[in-house]
């Protein structure tokens, strides 16, 4: 390689770099949209234990037991979870009027259920436990001192919406 075609090549590759990335989408408010949260097969395991990590990390800074989690609960979660996505709304119901109480048992659960948080959105597992943290009523059933156990489950819509549900046993 000649001294010139170096020098031509060092170029275009320091010019390559300071190419910048495309620019965020604006909405009509002006404001950039928000890039949906897609979450890819097989990270089923490391997002309900990125999740259970968080809970149990927030339930030792107040003194609460570490939760466990519940294969029962989380398939009453995903059972609700894909419900909330066929009815098109966030709500403890099911699409055949059964309670969380009714999904956990029918799940095979042998404990007690003791609280159920629910979210539609298009934010992260993490984003959405700081939003259920943010409210004494959803914070209530994360940290919970009678807990032991965590069902956690989601279902993503091709759009990317995301219906997460969190039940807590013990």
């Amino acid at each position: 390689m000649t001294p010139i075609h170096a020098l031509l090549l060092t170029a275009a590759l320091a010019l390559s770099a300071c190419a910048t990335a495309e620019p965020p989408r604006l909405g009509p408010d002006g404001r950039p949209m928000p890039r949906a949260y897609m979450i890819a097969p097989g990270q089923e395991g490391a997002i309900q234990y990125r999740l259970l990590d968080s809970v149990n990390a927030l339930r030792a800074a107040r003194g609460a037991a570490p939760l466990q989690l519940n294969s029962a609960l989380n398939a009453a979660a995903a059972t609700h979870s894909r419900d909330m996505a066929v009815q098109n709304r966030p709500w403890h119901f099911g699409s055949d009027g059964s309670s969380p109480i009714d999904r956990v048992r029918r799940a095979g659960y042998m404990g007690t259920m003791l609280g159920e948080n629910i979210s539609e959105t298009f934010e992260t597992e993490l984003e959405t436990l700081s939003a259920w943290m943010g409210d004494a009523t959803t914070a209530a059933v994360v940290i919970d001192p009678a807990a032991r156990d965590l069902g956690f489950a989601w279902y993503q819509e091709p759009s990317g919406k995301l219906w997460w549900t969190m039940i807590t046993g013990g």
